[in-house]
C-alpha cells in the first residue's frame, strides 16, 4: 500500500496554502506532513493547541518547511469555527476536513446536536463554506472530506438526525454523519466546480492505533500486524492511511474530478452487502446531498 509521502512523491506545492483539521495526531499528522514535505504551507486546525504546537515542530524538523503552522478550532463549538473562518486571510487552496471522532456514548453540543453528526458533519461543513470565498481565490482548489467505510452502516434519517426520538445507536450515529461527509462532496462539488473547487471524499482504510479509536474496547483496536481479513477490510498504518486524503488534496492525477468517493487512492466500487468496501448509493444520492446541504445551512442559521 502507498504512502502519503509516495503519493505525493515528485509533486511541489510550494506557493500553495492548506488547512488540515485534527492535524495533531492519526492521519491528520501524516496528512500534515505530506503537504508540507512537498513545501505547501500548512495549518494544523486543532482543539489542542499543546498537541498541535508539539505536532508542527516535529513536522518542521522532519520536513524542513518552516512554513507549518498551528490555529485553534472545536468544531462541535460554532464560536470556535465562527472564529477560525474570521481569522483566515488570502486564499485557500487545500482544505482538509480530517478531524473525527467514533462511536462515543450519546454527547450533544450546547445547541442539542448530537455529537457525532455536530462534530464530523456540521462542523465542517460551517468550515467549508465559511471559507468558500478564500477556496475560490486560490483558483483550483480542492476540498477533501474523509469518510469511512462505516458510511455503509446506514444513510441520513432525516425524520431524526439527532436522535431525539429513536433509540441512540453509537454506530448509526457514525454511520449517518459518514454518509454526510459524502454526500457534502456531492452537492459541494456540484454547487463550486464553477469556482474551479473540486470536492471528494474517501475512505483512509482501518487505521492503526489513531485516537479516533479512544472510545473502542481494546480487543477492537489495532492487530499485532497488518492485515486483510475476510470481509475485505484491511489495516493501515497512520502513512498509509493519509495516502488517499493527499491524493486527493495534491496530485495532478486527480486534475478535473470532483464528486467522487475513493479508498486505496483509487475510485471506489459500488459497494456489495458481503464486504465493507466501496461505496454506498445512497452515499452518491444528488437528491439526498442537496437535501442534506439545505439541513445544515438550515441548522446552523438557526
Amino acid at each position: 500500500m502507498s504512502t502519503a509521502a509516495e503519493v505525493l512523491a515528485g509533486v511541489d506545492l510550494a506557493g500553495r496554502r492548506a488547512i488540515v483539521t485534527g492535524a495533531a495526531s492519526g492521519i491528520g499528522v501524516e496528512t500534515a506532513r505530506a503537504l508540507a514535505g512537498a513545501n505547501a504551507e500548512v495549518t494544523l486546525a486543532v482543539r489542542d493547541l499543546a498537541a498541535g504546537e508539539h505536532t508542527a515542530a516535529e513536522i518542521i524538523a522532519s520536513t524542513g518547511n518552516l512554513q507549518v503552522r498551528v490555529a485553534p478550532l472545536d468544531l462541535a463549538d460554532r464560536a470556535s469555527v465562527a472564529s477560525f473562518v474570521a481569522g483566515w486571510t488570502g486564499p485557500l487552496h487545500i482544505l482538509v476536513n480530517n478531524a473525527g471522532i467514533m462511536a462515543p456514548p450519546l454527547m450533544r453540543t450546547a445547541q442539542g446536536w448530537e455529537m457525532q453528526f455536530a462534530t464530523n458533519h456540521l462542523g465542517h461543513f460551517a468550515l467549508a463554506t465559511g471559507l468558500h470565498d478564500a477556496l475560490a481565490a486560490a483558483d483550483g482548489a480542492r476540498v477533501v472530506s474523509v469518510s469511512s467505510v462505516g458510511h455503509v452502516g446506514g444513510g441520513i434519517d432525516f425524520d431524526d438526525i439527532h436522535f431525539e426520538r429513536r433509540p441512540y445507536d453509537p454506530w448509526v450515529a457514525y454511520g449517518q454523519s459518514k454518509t454526510a461527509n459524502i454526500l457534502f462532496a456531492v452537492e459541494g462539488n456540484r454547487r463550486w466546480a464553477a469556482d474551479g473547487i473540486l470536492v471528494n471524499a474517501l475512505n483512509p482504510g482501518r487505521i492503526i492505533g489513531t485516537n479516533l479509536m479512544r472510545h473502542l474496547p481494546e480487543s477492537a483496536k489495532a492487530p499485532a500486524t497488518l492485515e486483510t481479513n475476510s470481509t475485505g477490510v484491511s489495516w493501515k498504518t497512520p502513512e498509509q492511511g493519509a495516502a488517499t486524503s493527499v491524493l486527493l488534496a495534491a496530485s495532478p492525477l486527480i486534475d478535473g474530478i470532483g464528486g467522487r468517493y475513493f479508498e486505496d487512492c483509487n475510485e471506489a466500487e459500488p459497494h456489495r452487502p458481503e464486504v465493507r468496501r466501496g461505496v454506498a448509493a445512497y452515499a452518491l444520492d444528488p437528491e439526498a446531498a442537496a437535501r442534506l446541504w439545505q439541513v445544515s445551512s438550515d441548522t446552523l442559521a438557526g
